[in-house]
């Protein structure tokens, strides 16, 4: 995994407005912060992950804030040959694509305002999050990313993060549980690699099938696999609806 990500680095937003989701439970709709890592797999938050959080979140009847850093990607990869190009994007700008224009920098994000937070995957969480695409274990993560996960993590609220997310939790936070599918199965090909980084960072890595949520209790964080797993989307939409009800229950 880690070879892949090495190789694949405006106009005024409108005014920012909480989304209108209608409630699909009976109980009070809990506020839940998604921050996103830009825009497309290669150098973003992978768009199916996102698109599934936000419909999982919807369906939950929960009211959703999106948020992004106000920074620069690592780079910009064309997606259609797969390779780096030389232009410049900001992470936010290309995160308010997916979120319709309805996006505040991650700087704004107040912990007391929310119940819980949830990372999309993709490789941006690891390339602009974090450094993890070109440093593994020995990574740095990004300031307002980690003061926004050690907010949440401290006030007692649940953490959710899919795909290769999980591994912002176990470099922040020593000895907690997360998935990011199953070791040694042919379906989930950088599992192990992530895995074994995970584990030398003194944390556990649970193997979970690609349609579950891992619950670490103790942390708040639940996680899941997404597409770590070479599934069919429909699996992959089923296991963030795991991991969605599991925050849900939790907020």
């Amino acid at each position: 995994m880690l070879t892949l990500l090495r190789h694949c680095g405006h106009s005024s937003l409108r005014p920012v407005q909480t989304l209108n989701i209608r409630s699909y439970v009976t109980q009070m709709g809990k506020r839940v912060a998604v921050v996103l890592a830009g825009c497309g797999v290669y150098d973003g938050s992978e768009i199916h992950e996102a698109s599934a959080v936000l419909v999982h979140l919807s369906r939950g009847g929960a009211s959703v804030n999106m948020f992004a850093p106000n920074m620069d990607q690592m780079h910009v990869v064309d997606h259609l040959k797969g390779e780096p190009s030389e232009e410049k994007r900001n992470v936010l700008v290309e995160s308010a694509r997916l979120a319709r224009g309805n996006i505040q920098a991650l700087a704004k994000l107040s912990v007391t305002d929310h119940d819980a937070i949830i990372f999309p995957g993709g490789f941006g969480a690891a390339k602009n999050l974090c450094t993890w695409a070109v440093q593994g274990k020995d990574c740095s993560v990004n300031d307002e990313v980690k003061a926004a996960l050690q907010a949440f993590h401290g006030e007692g609220k649940p953490i959710g993060l899919c795909c290769i997310a999980p591994v912002l939790a176990a470099k922040l936070f020593p000895g907690c549980e997360v998935t990011v599918g199953i070791e040694k199965d042919d379906k989930y090909p950088d599992t192990a690699d992530t895995a074994a980084a995970i584990g030398q960072l003194g944390c556990k890595h649970v193997s979970k099938a690609v349609g579950e949520s891992h619950v670490d209790e103790k942390n708040k964080l639940v996680t899941t696999a997404a597409f770590m797993c070479n599934a069919p989307i429909h699996e992959i939409f089923d296991g963030i609806g795991a991991m969605v009800q599991d925050v849900l229950k939790r907020a």
